[in-house]
């Protein structure tokens, strides 16, 4: 290949990658004007429905107690089903404790073998459970059941917002999703007994997880509430009991067993003819990990959830409920990391290719930039970087205005850099489907020091 097809070919290389990124760009700005147009939803009357929340543990003890109590205190009539996964640790003691004091806590305790096979199981051990406990002419589509993490703090108006005429106040509406947040998101130490750059490491990490999820990812959600294809997360889900009958069968299981058990749920529910919704104005607290090694194992599940997830595509297509703009959106998030591998090569091919002519051939290619491949290239890595710092900007304006606006440049253009680095949690994700690994790794907790007993079941 000659110097100068070699300069072509790089030309060619990065507007393709341009057209491609402008797709996305656009794609981008569709979820900003989403996001900033977004209207609250008004509340309405909790009293008109049953509250249940399912709160799947195993080794939980560190948090599991101080959750009963503000749930029990928030919620005093909601009954909280605390699925204990054959924990190694006190879990199941103290929530035996708490349901020996008060009728509206209940243990389902699983024993292994049958135990510690993934989050689907345990909690389509809770809906059999709460399926026996209910009485026979309980009326079903007044019955919500929500999903929590074991240190989850949801919002105190959320049984209220979900209970709103555009949520459960439709009744077709089968699901619906609360925005969550990082309840660690102001901390400044949180490796204490780190040094000072892990710390800073830390708690950018943690903040970025806040902005994935209160900016973009509540965008992308908010945008679905056009296409009528809201996804489900796996923390603060809530479902109407007689979907979850629809989807159950007669193994009982409305859970089907994905790595990415929450979007799996909303998808069947969304193919039964249900709607799904998505609020903003109620949230629910959460934990975000600190740690990047035990960030890209939780990534590298759902990743795999979501590789698992493409067996849906079909059904997705054909199915007579969902809008066309729908499929397409769901069709999109279903690809989307099989993209990513595709990524890995497309896009640094341009930059890998400039760096070998610029050492090569110095003066071919510095006269290809002065031809306009200069503007090219900035064109290239501007878009490349711009579509999602532009997440930091608007998380000053929404979501946290206290913060310095160039602090939330700089948290915008870090939140980039993450989200490449899905790109290599793809290559791994992929790896362990080839491998055929598809055992629920638990991510522990930050407060975890020590954890006994296996911690993922491999199959």
């Amino acid at each position: 290949m000659t110097q100068f097809q070699e300069s072509g070919f790089v030309g060619l290389a990065m507007a393709l990658a341009l057209i491609i990124n402008g797709a996305f760009t656009l794609y981008v700005l569709l979820l900003v004007i989403a996001y900033l147009r977004a209207k609250p939803q008004p509340p309405g009357r909790a009293r008109d429905f049953v509250w249940h929340f399912f709160i799947p543990c195993r080794d939980e003890e560190s948090v599991i107690g101080d959750t009963l109590r503000y749930l029990r205190e928030q919620y005093p009539d909601v009954h909280l089903w605390v699925i204990d996964d054959d924990s190694d640790d006190g879990t199941a003691a103290i929530v035996r404790g708490h349901a020996e004091r008060s009728p509206f806590v209940h243990l389902v305790q699983r024993r292994r073998p049958d135990a510690r096979t993934g989050k689907s199981h345990a909690l389509n051990a809770a809906y059999r459970a709460l399926d026996g406990w209910l009485p026979p002419d309980a009326d079903r589509t007044s019955v919500v059941v929500a999903v929590f993490d074991a240190d989850a703090r949801p919002s105190a108006n959320v049984l209220d917002v979900c209970a709103g005429p555009t949520l459960f106040g439709d009744p077709q509406m089968g699901a619906v999703q609360i925005e969550v947040r990082m309840v660690n998101r102001n901390v400044r130490k949180p490796v204490p007994d780190g040094t000072s750059s892990q710390n800073w490491f830390g708690r950018t990490l943690v903040r970025l997880q806040d902005i994935e999820f209160r900016a973009a990812i509540s965008a992308i959600q908010l945008s679905r509430r056009t296409t009528k294809s809201v996804c489900m997360g796996g923390n603060g889900q809530f479902s109407r009991m007689n979907s979850l009958d629809e989807l159950a069968g007669r193994e009982r299981a409305p859970w089907r067993g994905s790595l990415l058990e929450d979007f799996e749920l909303g998808l069947h529910i969304m193919l039964a003819g249900y709607r799904t919704g998505y609020a903003t104005e109620a949230w629910v607290d959460q934990e975000a990990l600190h740690s990047l090694p035990r960030f890209v194992t939780q990534r590298t599940r759902w990743c795999q959830g979501t590789m698992q997830c493409m067996r849906y595509l079909s059904k997705t297509w054909r199915s007579p409920y969902l809008s066309n703009a729908g499929v397409i959106e769901i069709s999109y998030y279903l690809i989307q990391p099989w993209l990513w591998l595709v990524g890995t090569v497309t896009y640094p091919l341009p930059i890998l290719i400039f760096l070998n002519n610029l050492l090569l051939y110095p003066e071919e290619t510095m006269r290809f930039l002065s031809a306009g491949g200069a503007v090219l290239f900035a064109f290239y890595l501007f878009f490349g970087i711009a579509q999602f710092a532009i997440w930091g900007y608007l998380y000053h304006r929404r979501c946290e205005p206290s913060q310095g606006l160039l602090r939330c440049i700089g948290w915008g253009i870090a939140y980039a850099a993450m989200i490449y680095l899905f790109y290599v949690i793809a290559w791994r994700a992929f790896g362990r489907l080839l491998s055929g690994r598809v055992g629920w790794a638990k991510t522990r907790r930050n407060a975890e020091v020590i954890v006994t007993g296996p911690v993922a079941k491999e199959a």
